[in-house]
């Protein structure tokens, strides 16, 4: 009878892995791990916030936002903590599925992280390639009005773009693009902030009514889509993936790139809300660009402003889809 052939060893295995292989280049600093967290949670659906609030009000708005802030902070700090210790135990986990299979103990976790995993991947991958489309073609439209070039023109040539900087080695060489991302939320967030500011003091400025629908089914279902919105943008946390590129001891390495992230979260999302609906209260649209653009009337802000943050959230997604 043949003997059965050995099971190769984990180190084997990881080495045959294409997507350990991307993750593995463990040289990262704490401060590499805050850009690549950055990158993942705060880009451009933070220009949604506004709307979120004009759905819950002031008070239930930074609420909301500020329960979520905590929970997933602490979430995302209790999973270094367990990646921790695991690695100390011997069993390092670099991504969610393996950690969930070992922590719940049950093999058909591994398969249903895998399962949802791939959902949010894939619906964030083409969300983006779909927004950076959509941004190319707002620029093109202001810039050649009577242009022939149509949506599906501008989508492909992120997704040429998008499979070009794909064939980056390793995920710590992202760190310096991830740190571009970094800046460019913030630059997106000001200067979408400083045109709601203008915006608002200007003498055809919206008015401001902050009052939420007269139907109650209506305003029922304005909450739920706003605390959807916001758990979404707080959910995109890649924190075994991360934390696997960092030079070891990675302990507390990672809390530290935790801080760093949700202070630039604190000062964005904040930002960007409390402008956006102050500015456009119960009239602020999804995007809050849009409300600066309305269709009837010139833009409420300067053109080189909007299409300055147009710009800057392109070229982020182009990171996020990385």
């Amino acid at each position: 009878m043949a003997e059965a052939k050995p099971e190769p060893e984990p180190q084997a295995r990881l080495q045959n892995d294409a997507g350990a292989a991307f993750v593995l280049e463990s040289k990262g600093q704490w401060w590499h791990a805050g850009f690549h967290l950055t990158t993942a949670i705060v880009g451009p659906t933070i220009l949604q916030l506004p709307y979120t609030f004009r759905g819950l009000g002031w008070v239930v708005g930074f609420l909301c936002l500020t329960v979520m802030g905590i929970v997933t902070f602490y979430s995302y700090f209790l999973m270094s903590k367990v990646l921790d210790y695991c690695e100390r135990d011997g069993r390092r986990h670099i991504r969610f599925r393996e950690l969930a299979a070992d922590v719940l103990g049950s093999g058909w976790m591994f398969y249903f992280v895998i399962l949802i995993q791939t959902a949010i991947n894939t619906g964030i991958g083409i969300g983006a390639i779909l927004l950076a489309g959509q941004c190319l073609q707002i620029m093109y439209d202001q810039l050649s009005p009577n242009g022939s070039l149509k949506l599906y023109h501008f989508i492909a040539m992120v997704t040429v773009v998008m499979i070009v900087l794909s064939q980056l080695p390793t995920f710590h060489s992202l760190r310096h693009i991830n740190f571009a991302s970094l800046l460019l939320s913030f630059g997106y967030t000001f200067l979408a902030a400083g045109a709601c500011i203008h915006a608002g003091h200007l003498k055809n400025a919206p008015p401001k009514d902050y009052s939420l629908e007269s139907s109650k089914s209506e305003r029922v279902f304005s909450a739920f889509t706003a605390i959807a919105i916001i758990a979404s943008i707080f959910g995109n946390g890649i924190l075994p993936e991360i934390q696997a590129t960092l030079a070891p001891p990675a302990t507390g390495k990672m809390v530290k790139g935790l801080l760093m992230c949700y202070t630039v979260i604190i000062i964005t999302f904040y930002t960007a809300a409390v402008s956006g609906y102050w500015a456009f209260g119960n009239k602020s649209d999804t995007i809050i660009l849009t409300s600066l653009m309305p269709d009837e009337g010139p833009a409420l802000a300067p053109t080189w402003a909007i299409g300055l943050a147009v710009i800057f959230v392109l070229l982020q997604l182009l990171a996020i889809d990385l």
